[in-house]
């Protein structure tokens, strides 16, 4: 397994993207869907990273799209017959290191309250639920949540 910085413009990486929306749309009602477009995830200020297989498909995505206050995690999504495999945990924790790297302390996430999968994931790695942060508004259909990073001692 291979994590990389892509660009989402790619036609594998366009279609797990699709893949999500084709997912979540049926879900939520449309005041409920806070998706980014491609063009959004190709700006300077978004990290985006691929998992591939070592053969080179596709199996996940994710992004960070880094404020000035914090990094808002984005577009995450693994192959539902990868799931399981500790793959969105991989891609996570690469999304965030490379995002202190770049100076980020904080994360934030808007999901919706039927991804109970990724919530108990976002939980495992350090998220709690919070209220709305940035643009957002409160919305019954989504959960937000964040993780602050503590400066540790050299």
């Amino acid at each position: 397994m291979n994590i990389a910085f892509e660009s989402p413009s790619q036609s594998d990486v366009r279609q797990l993207i699709e893949d999500l929306d084709a997912y979540q749309v049926p879900l939520y009602p449309a005041e409920s869907h806070h998706g980014v477009d491609i063009a959004v995830l190709e700006q300077p200020n978004v990290l985006f990273g691929v998992v591939r297989s070592d053969d080179g498909q596709a199996l996940a995505c994710g992004a960070i799209v880094l404020e000035a206050q914090y990094g808002e995690l984005k577009r995450m999504y693994t192959r539902p017959e990868q799931r399981g495999k500790g793959i969105a945990r991989r891609l996570l924790e690469f999304l965030e290191v490379q995002a202190q790297q770049r100076g980020c302390k904080a994360f934030a996430l808007e999901t919706g309250y039927l991804q109970t999968d990724a919530i108990k994931l976002y939980e495992r790695c350090g998220y709690a639920l919070c209220g709305p942060f940035g643009d957002y508004r409160e919305d019954p259909n989504s959960v937000f949540m964040r993780k602050i990073i503590l400066a540790t001692a050299v």
